[in-house]
Order: C-alpha cells, then sequence, then structure tokens
C-alpha cells in the first residue's frame, strides 16, 4: 500500500473539489428546495433553504426552469418541473403503475407505437414508449431522446394550450427549422395549425418530424390547465392513412385525459 508524500494530491477540504463543485453543489440546494413539501415556494424561501445568495438562486433557478426541472408559476413561485417529475418516476422503479396501464390500454386500443413525453424547456422529452404490438417495424425514436415543438404531435399540442404570446417567444428563441420538407416552418402556418388542433382536440404530425412516420398526439395538463407534456399513437405512412390515424383520436384524448393527474 503506497503511503502518501508531499507531491501527492490531497483531498479537497470541506467536500469541494472546485468551483465548479461549489456551483454543482449550489444548484442542487436550489433543486432540493424547489422538491421540498408545501411547494411552489417563494424565491425568499428557496434562498433561505438552500443557503446562497438571492441572485445566485435566481440565476440557477432560470436554468433550471429552461431544462423543464423547475416551473415558475403566475404568481412568482417555483415548483417541481415536468422533467424532475419523470426523473423522480424513474428512479423510483419507471413511474407510478397506472400510467403504464393507461399507455397499454392506449397501444392494444390502436395497436400502434405509444409515446409519453414531458416539456422541457423549448423541447419534449420522451420518457416512455411502448412498440406496437405485432408491427413489422421499429420507429427510431428512443426514451430520453429531445424533440422540436413544433415538428411533433405531441409537442404541437404542447404549442396549443399555451398563450399566444409564449408561443411568439419560443418562435423567436429557437426558429421554425425544417426537419422534413412537409415541416411548418412560418409562424402563419403553425400558428393556423395550432387553431385546427385547439378546434379537434389533438395534433397530427404528417411527416413533419420523419419522413413515412404519422403520428396523432395531446396534451397532458397539470393542475393550473397548463401543458406539462403529451401522450402519442405513431405508425408509417405505408400501413395507416391520414383519415385512418384520425380513428385514434378518441383512445388518444381518454389516455391523456387519465395521465393528467398522474404526472
Amino acid at each position: 500500500m503506497s503511503t502518501p508524500t508531499e507531491s501527492s494530491p490531497r483531498p479537497p477540504r470541506g467536500g469541494r473539489s472546485s468551483a465548479a463543485g461549489s456551483a454543482l453543489e449550489k444548484s442542487l440546494r436550489v433543486l432540493e428546495a424547489v422538491a421540498a413539501p408545501g411547494g411552489p415556494h417563494r424565491l425568499a424561501e428557496l434562498t433561505a433553504a438552500a443557503a446562497v445568495p438571492k441572485s445566485t438562486a435566481f440565476r440557477i433557478l432560470a436554468s433550471l426552469i429552461e431544462q423543464g426541472f423547475v416551473r415558475q408559476e403566475s404568481d412568482s413561485r417555483y415548483g417541481v418541473g415536468p422533467r424532475l417529475r419523470g426523473l423522480s418516476a424513474l428512479v423510483a422503479g419507471g413511474e407510478p403503475a397506472t400510467v403504464g396501464r393507461v399507455l397499454g390500454e392506449l397501444r392494444r386500443a390502436t395497436g400502434q407505437t405509444v409515446h409519453l413525453a414531458l416539456r422541457s424547456g423549448e423541447s419534449i422529452t420522451y420518457i416512455r414508449k411502448l412498440e406496437g404490438e405485432d408491427q413489422p417495424f421499429r420507429t427510431a425514436s428512443r426514451v430520453g431522446t429531445r424533440m422540436p415543438l413544433h415538428t411533433t404531435a405531441i409537442g404541437k399540442s404542447v404549442l396549443a394550450h399555451l398563450p399566444a404570446a409564449e408561443v411568439r417567444d419560443l418562435i423567436a428563441t429557437t426558429g421554425l427549422p425544417a426537419r422534413t420538407p412537409r415541416s411548418l416552418t412560418t409562424e402563419e402556418a403553425l400558428t393556423a395549425d395550432l387553431a385546427e388542433i385547439r378546434a379537434r382536440g389533438f395534433a397530427v404530425d404528417d411527416e413533419e418530424n420523419e419522413p413515412s412516420i404519422r403520428c396523432v398526439g395531446a396534451a397532458v395538463l397539470g393542475p393550473d390547465g397548463r401543458p406539462v407534456g403529451g401522450v402519442s399513437v405513431t405508425t408509417v405512412t405505408f400501413l395507416v392513412s391520414r383519415e385512418e390515424i384520425d380513428t385514434y383520436a378518441a383512445a388518444l384524448l381518454a389516455a391523456a385525459e387519465a395521465l393528467s393527474p398522474l404526472l
């Protein structure tokens, strides 16, 4: 066994290895404070609980909101965001059995691939995927993949439930880059599509995110009526027509409603 010498690395004092480590500690303390019982919490409460300066807490919270781990409420309180909820569900063993049951029922009703995604700032993140039963294909999506809001059925259903000003701000920040020739790349086209989504209750991605892939999606709403994510049914264009995929809407909307109190 070797013995320490004067040139050997010494353990960091106080458990802090670097300035980056210190910043990480502060971020984790702020996140723990946000998740503490009794939330959502005011900034002053989080500052005291995390033992960080107000300016530091505000900067950390802004980053956590952007990544979807924290959500800012209308009364300037901070609560647990959809991405943190999804992470806690995975750590706990997947997610509540009832979520799996709802997704399984949707797959049985449609026979197609089912996705569950949560909003993560300016995108959505897939947290569950059930491949279609007895399908001769596998979709390329994976759990953990982040996708744009404006090209996916889930993302557009989320946008349809946001205030118009917030949608405009998102467009100004991210733009509307094309992923396929069918992607909606102008504010006018997207705004018209969102109006149709609100009218019928669900969104359609008709090869807008990936060639040969067709999806229907519906928003999953939080207790405040804001979208936390969504659920979708995915298939391929050579097996299911544009008209046929609309027949999945009833089962899709029932699943979205059942999932709302669970996320």
